[in-house]
């Protein structure tokens, strides 16, 4: 397996500057509390999510080699990942087969069709619809993209990171909301480039890399929490574990209840609709931390940046504190 470098960031962001939409950080006003904090409003990328950037990094490298093929690409994808191969092959003229577990939320489905994706759904969970995609692949020689597992996917990932570097001087550290470990691995191996902490943050009941770093190596954990249309990997890569095995990474787990206040205080405070793997990252430095392993607490004046790293989201389902659907 590749092991990610920053080299292969580097080069991720040569392909895809000017190819997707520059992150834009605000600082945020968590009252009284000792550090500062910034937000990278990650979530108004193309396709409403970080994995825009992989996507395109993925399909610039492949079209620069010569190795899209005329049947086109295809991926398993709880959403995130579809929408951004669906997006970034129709900029190039090529077919997209997107495969969804059926639990896929009803809006991502929807926009995927809208960037005239051929959507399948398999399975209720996002092993089993890769296990079809791999398939389908196999039998027709459709180029097969990967919604975390590829260093290309994370190096493109990872220029996030960069950019949040270029805006905020003087960073202490970033938290990543963390599935399958893509977007962890790409930020991580980045921070550790310039000296920055990385926090891994995961629901406390789909724990992939938190319980790979116990065991020391990749292992399936179950799948249950309110995140899981984005974080519900049963696996974590081999390679986000390796980043996190590195020097000054961290890894915190949240509670289901800690991540729908946060995703709610978004709403309430700032009028952000995220979606819930989102808050997640938030929800380490707001949630009521039960245990030592959950959440993140930054020292005084530590400079953190939490990464909102999508919005495809029911806007409908953000309610007010009496219960009412929020207008």
């Amino acid at each position: 397996m590749h092991q990610l470098g920053y080299g292969d960031i580097k080069a991720a962001g040569a392909r895809i500057t000017g190819r997707i939409r520059p992150v834009s950080v605000v600082q945020a006003d968590l009252v009284g509390e000792p550090h500062e904090t910034w937000l990278a409003l990650e979530f108004m990328q193309y396709t409403g999510s970080f994995k825009a950037r992989g996507a395109q990094n993925f399909i610039q490298a492949h079209r620069e080699a010569g190795t899209l093929p005329e049947v086109g690409v295809t991926i398993a994808s709880g959403g995130n990942a579809g929408l951004a191969c669906a997006w970034a092959a129709r900029q190039q003229g090529v077919r997209a087969t997107v495969f969804v577990p059926e639990t896929a939320p009803v809006v991502k489905v929807a926009r995927l069709r809208g960037y005239g994706a051929e959507v399948r759904s398999v399975g209720a969970e996002y092993a089993e619809a890769l296990a079809a995609c791999e398939e389908f692949a196999s039998a027709t020689g459709a180029l097969a993209s990967h919604a975390y597992d590829h260093p290309l996917i994370a190096a493109g990932a990872g220029t996030l990171l960069e950019e949040i570097h270029q805006r905020i001087p003087g960073l202490d550290t970033v938290l990543v909301a963390t599935g399958g470990g893509g977007l962890f691995a790409g930020v991580a191996t980045a921070a550790r480039q310039h000296g920055i902490r990385t926090v891994a943050v995961e629901p406390e009941n789909c724990r992939a890399l938190n319980a790979a770093i116990e065991a020391g190596r990749p292992v399936d954990v179950p799948v249950d929490s309110v995140a899981a249309d984005s974080l519900g990997a049963r696996r974590v890569s081999a390679m986000a574990l390796h980043a996190a095995q590195q020097h000054d990474v961290r890894s915190v787990l949240v509670t289901d209840g800690e991540i729908a206040r946060a995703r709610q205080t978004l709403w309430e405070e700032r009028r952000l609709a995220v979606e819930h793997a989102a808050a997640t990252a938030l929800a380490a430095l707001t949630g009521r931390a039960a245990a030592p392993d959950l959440g993140y607490r930054p020292g005084g004046g530590e400079k953190v940046c939490v990464v909102l790293c999508g919005a495809n989201t029911d806007a409908g389902s953000l309610v007010r504190p009496e219960g009412r659907a929020a207008a």
